[in-house]
Parts: C-alpha cells; structure tokens; sequence
C-alpha cells in the first residue's frame, strides 16, 4: 500500500445521523497535511477533474429541482469526490456469495456510475445464482456479473485493479474479500442497507439501515445527477428495470417498503420496461425447490407461532431454496415468523454450511438483533449471520464435520445432532409464556 494510500485512509470524516445512517469518508483537501506526496493525484485538482466537475454540474442543472439534506449531500459529495480521484480506474465489486437482485441491480448501477469517470468495473460472486428469478434476471438483461470460484484456477488478475468495491454486503458474507486482501487491494468503497458489521477501513463507507433496500440508494445518485438515464439507451433500461426487480425483492413486493423506496421506484418508473420485469418474475420454481419446501411443511414445528423447519441435506445449487421456503412458511395461519434452514454441501470446495433463512412479517421482531443472538460470533468476531426489516440469514461452517459419507446412518446422525442444537438455539429465544421473541 502507497503513502498516499494510507495518508488517505488516516484521514477520514464520519458523518452519523439520527435515522442510523453513517457516512465515512476520506477528505482529500487534508491528504498533503496528513502526509500524502506533493503532486499525488489525490488531494489536488487535475484538469480533468476540472472538466468532470462541469459535467456533474451540467448534469445537476438538468436534474429536477431538489432540496438535500445533509443526510443526503455527504454520501453523494463523498462518492464523487472518490471517483474523481480514482478516475482511469480499474475496480473489482465484490458482492455476497448468493447474490440477490438487490445486490446484483445495486452493483450494476455503480458500474455504470463509475463508466462516467473512466473507472473500470467487474462484478464478482463466489457462489451460485440458484433462485429462478436471479437466473432469469441476470440472462434476460445481460447483467455483467460473474462467478469466481474462489478454489479453483480460473481467477481474475487481481495485478489488474487498484482498489475494490463492496456493494450489499461488509465482506462478512463474501469468501473473495481475503483473497483481494492479502493481495494488498484497498478498499474504495462500502455501499450496504444493512446494520453495521464491524469497522470498515475503506475512503467512502456508505451505511443506511434506515433504508430497506441498497438499489434505494443507488437510485438516490442517480436522482442526483450521478448519471443521467436514457430511455434511448438499452442498457440503462436494462439497469433501471434490475433496480426496481431489487426494491420489490428486498422489500416483499413493497409491502414494507418506506417512502424512500416508492419514491425511488417512482423515479425509476420512468426507464423501466414493464415487459422485461414480468418476464423476470414469471420464471417458475424447479422441482428440487418444490421437494425442499415439501419437507418444510412436513419437518415445521410451530411453536407460539413460530415455525421452525430443517430440510436435510442440500446441494450447493439448491441454496437458494432455503428462503424460498420460509417464504412459503410464512404464509400459514397464525405464524408470524419462519425459519428455515439445511446443510449446504459444496462438492466443488469439499465444505459444508449450516444455511438458514428467517421470514416475518411481526413488527417488533427484529431480525439482524434475532440472528446475532441466537447463533453469536466466530472466533474472529464476526457474527454468523444478521439480516434487515422483515428478514435475515446466517451461514455456520460444518468445519471438519464436513463430508458426506456412503454410511447413511452417520449423515442421519449429524443431521441430528445439528438439527438439534440449531433448535435450541432457536427456541430459547421463544419465551413459551407471552409468545414474544426473547433477545434481552
């Protein structure tokens, strides 16, 4: 890492507001103060910074009149500030293993964000696109991301990128995230909706858990004037269109979306191709989703109406049937909550994982706050899973328990004893006289 580097991440504003939204960012008025390079790109005004700043503003006066609060200036002011000096770029975004539509529309957008500033971007995931609709989105639209596993010898030049993007995610739920950082990448950017996870050492940390959705906050640049859509543009269609599909998957067909979703979905309404976006929702579930939520009906157990299912064995393709059906538990009478969970194997890289999806659609119960305690921390402190308004997840490793042997009655033996102890971590939290969740 250069002196500039790390002078720029020494230097940083925190910006916290009241609705917990934090904003943390490098000032680089102050990077010669704190020690960076006379001369350095960064801190000064090049002349194409110049001609970039008149772009921005010209595209400011085209946008609609609109009075900002300080909530909304400082991520929007900071962003630009780091893409103007990081112009001619090549960055890798990095999103969570199993992406979803939010994270993937999310990323697409800065993409093209960044195209403005001459930054170069490549989208990443280390899993599989297993949810119908998440395959339908990304083949119907073209969108540009890509699976890197991260065990196997197809792997991107990382000498290729100066920096790295984190985008739906803090890099807990990403197994790309070390590898870029023992190669000494710094980390440009956090844009995420979820609670904080920790402490970010990144120039531009973009955290708003007030906001249901990241594809809200992608649309705020846009609104911003970060880039001007263009109906005459495919592309920018296509984009529009995988942000609206990421506010409705994020926030149950809007069903618990806030006003800054509609309002968002109200901009993006004006690009969107309503065709497209019923295609994409009109994909049908595969016979193995079907099969696993047969099995969460017939392994539910309720209890002061939560219903809790293990499904077994699945393999690392089917993932994505995990919420699927807590989605589908969710909907009996008289439950308020679901939770759903299996052993995930991944032949590819040998390992297992615990997978778990909860659903609610209980005001007062907090999922990120649920998850945190009912399974805890890692040895390195991060927590095995957390989640936002209405739902969470979590991931734990089998570890060397991993395997799936030819001895049938070994497996139903594991199964077991995970089963069982992912139960009592569940149900202790359900106080069995008032039915209420439990994380005091």
């Amino acid at each position: 890492m250069s002196e500039t580097q790390s002078a720029a991440r020494r230097v940083t504003k925190t910006v916290k507001h009241n609705n917990g939204s934090v904003v943390e960012f490098t000032d680089p008025g102050q990077l010669d103060q704190a020690g960076g390079p006379a001369g350095s790109s960064m801190g000064q005004t090049s002349t194409r910074q110049v001609e970039q700043n008149g772009r921005n503003s010209a595209a400011d006066d085209d946008a609609p009149a609109r009075k900002a609060d300080s909530a909304k200036d400082a991520p929007i002011e900071a962003l630009r500030r780091m893409l103007q000096n990081h112009e001619d770029e090549r960055q890798i975004v990095l999103l969570q293993d199993f992406p979803d539509p939010d994270a993937l529309a999310s990323a697409w957008a800065y993409k093209l964000i960044a195209k403005t500033y001459d930054i170069t971007c490549d989208i990443f995931y280390a899993a599989t696109l297993s949810h119908q609709e998440n395959v339908a989105l990304v083949k119907l639209t073209g969108l540009p991301a890509r699976r890197w596993v991260a065990q196997s010898g197809e792997t991107p030049d990382l000498s290729n990128y100066q920096g790295y993007v984190l985008i739906d995610t803090q890099g807990t739920t990403s197994q790309l995230v070390p590898i870029v950082q023992e190669r000494g990448l710094p980390l440009r950017l956090v844009i995420d909706h979820h609670a904080p996870q920790g402490k970010l050492d990144a120039e531009v940390v973009d955290l708003r858990p007030h906001i249901r959705a990241t594809a809200t906050i992608l649309t705020q640049y846009l609104q911003a004037g970060m880039l001007k859509l263009d109906r005459s543009i495919s592309e920018h269609v296509k984009c529009a269109t995988a942000l609206v599909h990421g506010l409705r998957s994020d926030t149950n067909q809007l069903m618990y979306a806030a006003e800054a979703e509609f309002l968002a979905a109200a901009y993006l309404s004006r690009y969107c191709d309503g065709q497209l976006l019923s295609a994409i929702l009109q994909a049908s579930r595969s016979k193995r989703v079907m099969d696993v939520i047969e099995r969460s009906l017939r392994n539910r157990k309720v209890q002061n109406s939560v219903s809790i299912a293990g499904v077994g064995y699945l393999r690392y393709d089917d993932r994505d049937a995990i919420p699927q059906a807590a989605d589908f538990l969710g909907t009996e009478e008289n439950v308020h909550t679901a939770l759903v969970y299996g052993i995930v194997h991944d032949e590819d890289e040998e390992r297992e994982v615990v997978v778990g999806s909860l659903r609610t659609n209980k005001l007062t119960l907090d999922p990120d706050e649920f998850i945190k305690e009912a399974f805890g921390q890692d040895n390195r402190g991060r927590f095995f899973g957390g989640g936002r308004s209405m739902a969470g997840g979590f991931e734990i490793p089998v570890g060397f328990l991993s395997g799936f042997y030819e001895n049938s009655d070994y497996n139903r033996m594991k199964w077991e004893v995970f089963d069982t102890q992912i139960k009592q971590k569940l149900l202790r939290l359900v106080n069995p006289e008032d039915g209420e969740i439990n994380t005091d």
